[in-house]
């Protein structure tokens, strides 16, 4: 890449999303870092209460309430940042929308506006960052998934779109470096991570939504974006267990259709109902300045791998680790199938002695 980078401390940084999980982390750790901020999202009191927060604690922080999927907004939100600063140094894409369901009982009409926030709102911000980093120079931060890599059921219009962020991604990072442009592009993939994710996501199971383990704290995320912002890289997993499934998903993808078959479906899903109340970020804002959400299992604070990946190559050491992670959830596939075929024999010779043949009509 041909960025060269300026301290946090001398930046001017965008965040969309800024109100809610890992925007909010994000905003909050550049602040203290004394950065200045451009917070964009759509409640307007939230983003009045975080730019009151930031800047009685003597930070530099200005907002704008926009819609990512209204490319107006978008254009708001850098004309914002050139009136208050002169400009930008950072855009953080990090405003999405979440949805669970199994693709034959979601309507298609959610799917859509899925993509509409996760896919267009981050391009439109990926463009317009774009356009005036040419001439400046910065970085353009985009939050994919590890879903971006290997997709997961229950979870399958997200992960497409999060697949279409790869794509674009990917896709302008190259033409930027082709024309010399100094901008650093850098695709962020996390794991699962405990913010308001599940309670905000729009749910078409009959269970509450939960997070597939392992699960990572939004400092973790939010982090690994902050040292992208000074240091160009081209992309950084949050969490060892992301990079392992996307190395697993790539390299032994039929052994992973059948490990998600055998436990993501459970593990997605909460023995409880969803909350007939529940509010979803697909169909209005739900941004209140909650960091962390309501994960009930082991929370890592922070990833040992993102940490050393970001300032050295970790691909060697994520393969050596890939053979026996391979073997373990194998073994564990095994183990299932077997508890499952044994039930499922003994329900069958139940069946067998006890129900009497039926008679054709």
């Amino acid at each position: 890449m041909n960025a060269d980078l300026k301290p946090l401390e001398e930046q001017v940084v965008v965040v969309t999303g800024a109100t809610s999980g890992i925007g909010l982390v994000t905003a909050r750790l550049a602040a203290e870092r004394g950065a200045g901020l451009v917070l964009a999202a759509r409640s307007e009191d939230a983003l009045r209460e975080l730019t009151d927060e930031i800047t009685s604690e003597g930070g530099q922080a200005v907002y704008v309430v926009a819609d990512v999927r209204d490319r107006e907004d978008v254009r708001k939100i850098a004309r914002t940042a050139q009136n208050a600063y002169g400009g930008f140094d950072t855009w953080v894409n990090v405003a999405g929308a979440f949805l669970y369901g199994r693709l034959e009982d979601t309507p298609v009409e959610d799917m859509r506006e899925v993509f509409e926030t996760n896919v267009w709102g981050l391009l439109y911000g990926f463009l317009e960052a774009a356009d005036h980093l040419k001439d400046h120079g910065g970085a353009i931060i985009n939050i994919g998934s590890v879903v971006s890599d290997r997709a997961i059921p229950l979870q399958g219009a997200y992960s497409a779109s999060k697949h279409a962020v790869k794509g674009f991604t990917d896709a302008l990072r190259m033409e930027l470096e082709e024309e010399g442009a100094p901008v650093s592009v850098t695709l962020v993939k996390p794991a699962a991570i405990d913010t308001p994710y599940t309670e905000h996501a729009k749910n078409h199971m009959d269970e509450a939504a939960d997070f597939p383990p392992p699960v990572y704290a939004p400092e973790a995320a939010a982090k690994a974006i902050l040292h992208a912002a000074e240091h160009p890289q081209r992309d950084v997993f949050v969490g060892g267990g992301a990079a392992n499934l996307s190395i697993l998903g790539r390299f032994a993808s039929r052994l992973m259709d059948r490990v998600m078959e055998a436990s993501f479906f459970d593990q997605q899903r909460k023995d409880r109902p969803q909350r007939p109340t529940a509010k979803s970020n697909i169909d209005e804002p739900t941004g209140d300045l909650e960091e962390r959400g309501d994960y009930e299992g082991h929370v890592a604070e922070s990833s040992l791998y993102t940490r050393a990946s970001q300032r050295r190559g970790l691909a060697g050491a994520a393969l050596a680790g890939v053979g026996a992670l391979a073997l373990g959830l194998y073994a564990r596939l095994r183990r299932k199938r077997s508890d499952k075929g044994t039930d499922e024999s003994e329900s069958e010779t139940e069946r067998t002695v006890t129900t009497p043949p039926r008679t054709p009509p």
